[in-house]
Formats: C-alpha cells, sequence, structure tokens
C-alpha cells in the first residue's frame, strides 16, 4: 500500500471515528512526499476504457465525472503524470471549473471483470488544446470524431490498491465475445462433425 495515500486519507476526524468505533487508530508510518507509479499501475491503467474522476466545488460540494473513451485514453506520461485529451461535451464545464479553484482531484478506475480497483489522488491541470497543438496530436485518439477543446494533466502524489470485496463483475460486449469465442468455435466444430456423420 502506498502509505502517502493514507497519511493524507487518515485525518483527525478519521482516527477519532476508528476510535469510537474499534477502540484503536491506523498507525501510519513515515511515508514520502508523493509515492511514484510502478509497472502495475501503468499496466492497469492503459488497460482502462473509463474511469471516476472526483473534485471540489467552491461551496465544498463533491462532484463526480464518468470518463470514458478507447483503452488507453488516459495518457500514463510518466510515473508522476497522467494525461488525456478533454473533447467537446455539454458545455457544463464543472470538473475543468472546480479544478481552477481547487486543484486536488481522486480517480477512481475500475477492473470489473477482475475485481480490482485502483484510487489515485493528485493535483490537476487544466490547458486550452488551441495553445497547445503538439499535445493535442499526442494524447488524441484518431479514432475519436469529437474536437479537443482541453488537455488534462494530472500531478499524482499517491495511489492505493483495494481489495475485491464487494466488488460484482461486470463485462462489456468486448469481453463477453472474447470469453465466448472458444465456445463459439467449439459449437461450429461439433455441428460440422455432425452434418458429416448425418451425410455418412
Amino acid at each position: 500500500m502506498a502509505l502517502k495515500y493514507l497519511e493524507l486519507a487518515m485525518t483527525d476526524a478519521v482516527h477519532r471515528t476508528q476510535t469510537q468505533y474499534y477502540g484503536r487508530t491506523v498507525d501510519i508510518p513515515g511515508a514520502p512526499e508523493r509515492d511514484p507509479l510502478g509497472q502495475d499501475e501503468a499496466e492497469f491503467i492503459a488497460e482502462r476504457d473509463s474511469f471516476y474522476l472526483g473534485s471540489i466545488s467552491e461551496t465544498g460540494w463533491p462532484y463526480i465525472q464518468h470518463r470514458g473513451g478507447p483503452k488507453g485514453f488516459l495518457r500514463v506520461v510518466n510515473e508522476t503524470t497522467l494525461a488525456f485529451a478533454d473533447y467537446k461535451g455539454n458545455r457544463q464545464l464543472l470538473t475543468t471549473g472546480n479544478v481552477s479553484v481547487n486543484d486536488r482531484v481522486a480517480l477512481f478506475l475500475m477492473d470489473y471483470p477482475n475485481r480490482a480497483r485502483l484510487k489515485i489522488l493528485g493535483h490537476a491541470r487544466v490547458e486550452d488544446a488551441r495553445a497547445h497543438p503538439e499535445l493535442v496530436a499526442q494524447l488524441a485518439d484518431p479514432k475519436m470524431q469529437s474536437v479537443v477543446e482541453r488537455l488534462v494533466f494530472i500531478d499524482v502524489v499517491s495511489f492505493d490498491w483495494n481489495c475485491p470485496k464487494y466488488i460484482t463483475p461486470r463485462y462489456s460486449i468486448e469481453e463477453v465475445e472474447e470469453l465466448a469465442a472458444p465456445l463459439r468455435a467449439r459449437i461450429a466444430e461439433l455441428e460440422s462433425e455432425l452434418r458429416a456423420a448425418r451425410a455418412g
């Protein structure tokens, strides 16, 4: 477990609540300034086609946004930086507005079939895509038809992997097709054998 994540999450109020319910608190050894992403985290992120992004408004209310795209649209630039292209959408710009006054964000990435989840804390920065055409070329997916309006960069502070408990497995159409392919191949083989037997 990345220690910086726990240090940031375990506030005084959390410690008091732990004591109230369990009679003790979770001790946290000295944490580094940040926990860089490793190979496991980079590979996990590269396989995701969606994630949830949490930010805080000026009034203190949290806002959670779902982001989706082709696998790997959330890019691992380096061990402490993530980035993605922000396409033209409903023009609400809630997350963009929030991070302009409070850049703290939380990312929640799910792998439902394998019952795994990765949480990331960081600081977000939004850049106007018109000012950085060279970065748009790097981050935009050529298959996407929408216009890239912004580029979002996340300075990763820490991360945490959760246990699989209570994660209900869910599968995309692509994943179901992949799992069903051997069964379909076997069915086709048996049907071919049956036709041959009947013909003989």
